[in-house]
């Protein structure tokens, strides 16, 4: 016989475990979610595992309940719900509802009632019960066919009680559970129970007595002092237990039929998960979606009620023969712009192809008519495209008076170059142009897109996906462009942000040269040192332990060497960095752990870990620059990340001279902006005596530390200098004294007067940056010299320390973000003059504020000229930029010229 089963679960209870378990997310736009994500992904997991054919959530709907009146102080030590979470309960039930999961909630009645009448209902029709909760009450409604699931850590793990675990556990049985707690309390609710009574007394009681009842009908046959204790408390032991028990009989009409699984909305889910930015669930669902795509099928509108989402299919036409594929040329050279949709690998080449246009609209029609989409779509020969295809593609790619159209260009310009075509006239990226308008975004796949802009959702795989792909971009492309112009971002986007896809394509294409040997070399001595400072360390302990291990670290710290705690953790004490450091001065194993951890990463992490990455055809490194990441528009990059070589300590900046040229007589040549942030402040803000500094040519921390410590120029120390220094970085990232004071070691007292005095000689600084900071509260974003915007939902938050970030992050961002934009200026600059010059030298690298290049050394003179021009005359600002030329034959040998 089939035994159904019935899900339920405790709402409130996971929705606040999910709160606490996972830090504090929001979308782009302010909306706290964590809450939400968490649930939902729990909910996912429970119902992967369990498979229940019926499933209900339960909520506590009202503050107050009936226990309430029996005591006035139930659950009153119980903080208010967090200002945080209380938005995100609605969204919760939004997420069940698009589910399809019943929702049960009364007024006067907690989740833990309505989950009792609901288990002992599935009980009376022998339906198998499982509730999740993380809340002990329910163990009292284990029985034979029912069994509770109880959150751990957080929501991570589940843990499962049946009536023998129970037991094995508390020492009672299930139905003893609600008299356990009338005599132990519970102190999340405010159940007071019998004091002085522990779990195992009251466990020990209960198996003799049987119950609370029984207990105080013979408390004359406990010793003495529990006998006093039961003397003393009886009618608060009644009324614990009167508490703690759980309401079973139904306050409303339920039928168990009600909560029946259903298949999930699909499309309402996407519509909210994409409004909630869950791009990991978008992607699980999608999964779990049935294909909606298939050729000669029409765009149909869902039949669900109250959404204008659409399940997207698309028609396609094959182009096969010769004929057609000519065609197909001709039609693109017409349309004068195509979308292409590639599939392929990066190594193997295009598999598939799609391609979009717009045709004209009817002829003779005085009707405004709009243009018909053309979907066409290349199939595959056995691996790549055929030879015939390839040609058709081929002419498309490089006729310059087809504007090509793509979402995520950098990834076609690979395949191309795989069949060596050229691509000319790249004119859109609707990933690029979707990140521009939301940079926080993390939904910029063409599929979110789809969904955000169009209200479709998109095929997951096939020919219906890349022929939706090809659709989809042609739809976007001018409804972005819009967006784009109206955000005022018309120069960054086409003059900086669509070139530099190319520019980073060829990049990576190109490759870093690595000298192999002297990475062998330089992990050989890392693994000789490490062992070194492990026996150094070992001795200094007094034995030998695990150095990685972070329990037996903390025994040999804070309990052999009895070292001052600095924090504890769940799982015991802390040894992070920032510990270490503190501890440093205290005991010299401390500063050679810090050594070994920073040489055992730096071996890992970038020594043995790049050597993982070189290409075995090209003897090069590739790595992958991201520039739709950050919020700031500064690139990134990784597999292998070259911008967080750690360049403080000499063993992370003798790394760089493994990079080399490409070719024999060749040299690296390294421009770097000087101070370009400091200098995008002055020209911001404009204060005079930060524009006096640059344009004449002065150091700017010498000038500083002269204005902040009331000394002439000529009277700086290096100390002063470097104080100064601190200051002028701190200040652009908005540092507060207590930073201050632990980066260059002074008091608070002392750093808050350092930032004082400063804010009191570079008064336009001051005022810039409140002007900034209230700017970005009226309009809730901020903007680079370009325009670039970034919006901070940050400065609106209840919780003042993510307000004060958000602050920060107001100040920072237009000084980060022309950086960024300015050195982005100048890569499309100098890529623009090498090629016009027809010169071999090759743009390799951007980290930071720096670019650099591989060089022949008969171009050397030509390309300093270039790229200092380049560079420096990127744009106009009120003070000069200023770069520093290096050269030399590797990234760390390289001398200023």
């Amino acid at each position: 016989m089939l035994i159904l089963r019935l899900l339920v679960i405790d709402g409130n209870s996971l929705a606040h475990r999910a709160f606490h378990a996972i830090p504090l997310l929001s979308t782009s736009q302010g909306l706290v979610t964590n809450a939400v994500f968490g649930f939902t992904n729990m909910l996912f997991k429970v119902l992967d595992l369990l498979q229940p054919e019926l499933a209900a959530v339960c909520f506590d709907k009202s503050r107050l309940t009936f226990r309430h009146a029996e005591y006035r102080d139930y659950k009153a030590n119980r903080a208010a719900t967090p200002d945080e979470l209380r938005p995100q309960f609605p969204l919760i039930k939004e997420v069940l509802q698009a589910m399809r999961i019943t929702i049960l909630e009364y007024d006067g009645y907690e989740a833990d009632d309505l989950i009792g009448a609901l288990v002992t209902r599935a009980g009376e029709a022998r339906l198998e019960s499982i509730i999740v909760t993380g809340d002990q009450d329910a163990l009292q409604l284990v029985s034979p066919l029912t069994k509770v699931l109880l959150t751990r850590k957080g929501i991570t793990e589940l843990e499962e009680y049946d009536e023998g675990r129970v037991w094995e556990r508390f020492g009672v049985t299930p139905a003893q559970f609600a008299d356990y707690k009338g005599l132990v309390g519970d102190k999340s609710d405010n159940i007071p129970g019998v004091p002085g009574i522990g779990p195992k007394t009251a466990a020990g009681m209960l198996k003799e007595f049987g119950s609370v009842e029984q207990l105080i009908a013979r408390m004359d046959d406990l010793p003495a002092r529990q006998q006093e204790k039961i003397r003393a408390y009886a009618d608060q032991a009644l009324l614990s237990k009167k508490l703690a028990t759980i309401r079973r009989a139904a306050p409303f009409n339920l039928n168990l039929e009600e909560c029946r699984r259903c298949e999930p909305d699909n499309i309402r889910l996407l519509a909210l998960f994409s409004r909630l930015e869950f791009k990991s669930l978008i992607r699980v669902l999608r999964e779990r979606m049935p294909e909606a795509g298939g050729n000669g099928q029409n765009n149909q509108a869902t039949d669900q009620p109250g959404t204008e989402l659409e399940t997207y299919r698309v028609t396609w036409r094959y182009v096969r023969n010769a004929d057609e594929l000519s065609a197909l040329v001709e039609i693109c050279r017409r349309a004068g712009r195509a979308a292409l949709a590639l599939s392929g690998d990066r190594r193997e080449g295009i598999a598939a192809a799609a391609l979009a246009v717009k045709t004209a609209a009817s002829a003779g029609s005085t009707e405004p008519v709009e243009p018909d989409i053309q979907v066409f779509f290349l199939p595959p020969g056995e691996h790549t495209l055929p030879v015939a295809a390839l040609q058709a593609l081929a002419a498309i790619c490089r006729d310059e008076t087809v504007a090509k159209l793509f979402h995520g260009a950098k990834n076609a310009f690979w395949l191309l170059t795989r069949h060596d075509l050229t691509l000319n006239n790249t004119a859109f990226d609707t990933m690029v142009a979707a990140y521009l308008l939301n940079p926080a975004s993390p939904n910029l796949d063409l599929p979110d897109l789809a969904l955000e802009h169009l209200n479709l959702v998109l095929p997951a795989r096939g020919e219906a996906a890349l022929a939706a792909r090809a659709d989809v971009i042609l739809r976007l492309v001018d409804l972005l462009s819009e967006k784009i112009r109206q955000a005022g971002m018309e120069r960054l986007y086409f003059e900086v942000e669509l070139p530099l896809v190319g520019i980073l394509a060829g990049m990576e294409m190109n490759g870093v040269a690595v000298d192999r040997e002297r990475l062998s070399a330089m992990s050989r001595e890392l693994a000789d040192r490490i062992d070194g400072l492990a026996a150094e360390i070992h001795q200094l302990a007094g034995e030998e332990f695990n150095i990685n291990s972070t329990r037996q670290l903390g025994h040999i710290l804070f309990e052999k060497l009895q070292l001052p705690v600095v924090r504890k953790t769940k799982t015991g004490y802390s040894t992070d960095a920032a510990v270490l450091e503190e501890l440093a001065p205290a005991h010299p194993v401390v500063a050679r752990i810090l050594e070994y951890r920073q040489l055992v990463k730096l071996k890992s992490t970038y020594v043995d870990g790049m050597a993982a990455l070189i290409d075995a055809q090209t003897g090069r490194l590739h790595t992958t620059f991201h520039q739709t990441v950050t919020a700031t528009g500064r690139l990134s990059s990784a597999e292998p990340n070259l911008q967080n070589i750690p360049i403080r300590m000499e063993e992370g900046r003798r790394i760089r001279q493994v990079f080399i040229p490409r070719r024999p007589g060749n040299l690296i040549l390294s421009a770097d902006y000087s101070q370009i942030e400091l200098r995008v402040l002055a020209h911001m803000a404009g204060d005079v005596n930060l524009l006096e500094a640059f344009r004449q040519g002065q150091d700017i921390h010498t000038r500083t530390a002269a204005e902040v410590f009331g000394v002439t120029m000529a009277e700086v120390t290096a100390d002063l200098r470097g104080r100064a220094k601190a200051v002028n970085f701190g200040i652009v990232y908005g540092i507060s004294d207590f930073g201050l004071a632990r980066d260059i070691n002074v008091s608070r007292q002392e750093a808050r007067q350092y930032i004082d005095n400063y804010f009191a000689r570079y008064s336009g600084v001051k005022a810039y940056i409140d002007r900034t900071v209230q700017e970005a509260r009226e309009k809730g974003y901020v903007t680079t010299i370009l325009n670039r915007r970034r919006y901070l939902p940050d400065l609106f938050s209840h919780n003042r320390t993510v307000r004060s970030f958000g602050e920060r992050t107001a100040m920072n961002t237009p000084i980060q973000g022309s950086a960024a934009d300015i050195i982005k200026l100048a890569m499309v600059r100098i890529d623009r003059e090498i090629k016009k010059s027809g010169l071999k030298a090759k743009m390799i690298l951007q980290v930071h504020d720096e670019l650099i290049f591989d060089v022949p050394e008969e171009e050397v003179e030509e390309m300093k000229a270039l790229v200092k021009d380049g560079m420096e005359n990127a744009i106009k600002l009120d003070v000069p930029l200023v770069v520093d030329m290096k050269l030399g034959p590797n990234w760390y040998e390289v001398k200023k010229i």
